[in-house]
């Protein structure tokens, strides 16, 4: 029998939460199950791929991909928000996924501060957002 793989911790933490998401899925009432149920667990997994994906690749390469793991993060929390909100998930349920995502996010966060700092790919893309200073065209 083989050991199980080394995962990377972001990937090991959105898998745990994906499973956790998995048990909780079945007893989501029918009227989101298939629906919002539906686009969440797809979110799961996209994150999860582009976070792999990411973890496959070389220095800057990394960086679309730990963007959209990010991007598809915050879009699957505001989703099980809306899914708490509407009564179709439970507190307990809707508190132990948001804390488990949370983290992820902190480690998605800290990945993708790595790779801008290195490339320097964070210091153009912030020189480009920043507002101008008061006096300056």
């Amino acid at each position: 029998m083989y050991p199980p793989p080394q995962l990377l911790p972001v990937i090991q933490a959105l898998k745990s939460t994906y499973l956790q998401w998995f048990g909780f899925y079945s007893n989501i009432p029918k009227t989101h199950r298939y629906t919002l149920g539906s686009h969440i667990d797809n979110m799961f997994i996209e994150t999860i791929e582009a976070s792999v994906t990411a973890g496959f690749l070389k220095g800057v390469e990394k960086i679309p991909y730990v963007r959209l793991a990010i991007r598809k993060l915050d879009t699957l929390k505001i989703l099980l928000l809306v899914l708490y909100e509407t009564k179709s998930l439970d507190n307990n349920k809707y508190i132990a996924l948001s804390v488990s995502l949370a983290e992820a996010g902190k480690m998605l966060g800290g990945w993708y501060g790595q790779l801008t700092k290195s490339s320097g790919a964070g210091l153009c893309s912030a020189q480009q957002n920043s507002p101008a200073k008061a006096g300056e065209k």
